[in-house]
């Protein structure tokens, strides 16, 4: 159940995070606000890290495969790609395709077991709930 609210609190936080960043950008570029944004983030993290666990930093350096270690610059373009979705689109839009592509990417990477991740079986439900996502989308759209 906590995992489900943390859930529910994540995409919220992150509807907020891309109006606010969209706003950031009309007042500088798109590239600054995203440097500024992953800033903050680097200096939120690293108090958390101070005042929490004090583990060694270095020990990212441990994980393997190394490619795993790119999630940090796919980062910077998430909030570039956030940015000029949300200013295109608008929020609404734009979340709702943003999500459909999460669920669609994450469902194939457990499909195939990409990137460490348990293979799982295919299942008529899950791809009967993208589907449904995807007319969602559809009839938001429609006017």
């Amino acid at each position: 159940m906590i995992g489900f609210l943390i859930a529910l609190i994540s995409g919220a936080l992150m509807s907020v995070q891309g109006v606010f960043n969209t706003q950031v950008t009309k007042a500088s570029t798109i590239w600054v606000a995203s440097a500024f944004v992953q800033f903050c983030a680097l200096i939120v993290c690293l108090g958390a890290w101070l005042f929490t666990d004090r583990s060694n930093l270095l020990q990212v350096f441990r994980v393997r495969p190394v490619y795993m270690l790119l999630g940090g610059a796919i980062g910077a373009f998430i909030t570039y790609t956030v940015i000029k979705s949300m200013d295109m689109l608008g929020p609404a839009k734009a979340v709702m395709l943003i999500v459909v592509a999460q669920l669609l990417v994450a469902y194939v990477i457990e499909l195939f077991g990409w990137f460490q991740v348990e293979k799982q079986p295919w299942e008529w439900r899950k791809a009967i709930g993208m589907a449904v996502a995807i007319a969602g989308i559809i009839i938001f759209k429609w006017k």
